[in-house]
């Protein structure tokens, strides 16, 4: 049996473009797709957390160093500049390799800087 686990997580990124006119992409800052192990083509789910919106799309570079998050094509429609989201990407896992899986997790500052990274989520207390 597969399961489908979180890949990566890069937690309240903050949108810097926004561009309609664009072919449909997310580009990401280089640097930060390296360090979460999205690579250039990949399907994501983006979570925008101040209008609720959730699109798929894909992930291309952008500059390195640059903290660049372009929301872009039509889904420029679903995030402006200045909000934040929390991109996503999945796996396919056998069983077996679901129970040692441990996702790649990169939280942010308003400036796209690397606060911190994880393997785990705490668990939500009551």
């Amino acid at each position: 049996m597969q399961i489908t686990m979180l890949k990566a997580k890069l937690h309240r990124a903050t949108v810097t473009r926004s561009e309609l006119g664009y072919e449909g992409s997310c580009a990401i800052d280089s640097t930060i797709l390296d360090l979460s192990g999205i690579k250039e083509y990949e399907q994501i789910q983006i979570y925008n957390i101040n209008n609720g919106a959730r699109f798929t799309t894909y992930a291309i570079r952008a500059e390195k160093g640059s903290g660049i998050f372009s929301v872009n094509g039509a889904a420029a429609r679903l995030a402006c500049p200045g909000d934040l989201i929390i991109v996503c990407a999945y796996t396919i896992l056998e069983q077996q390799e679901a129970e040692q899986h441990k996702p790649t997790l990169i939280y942010f500052n308003e400036k796209n800087e690397v606060l911190r990274s994880a393997s785990s989520i705490p668990v939500q207390l009551a």
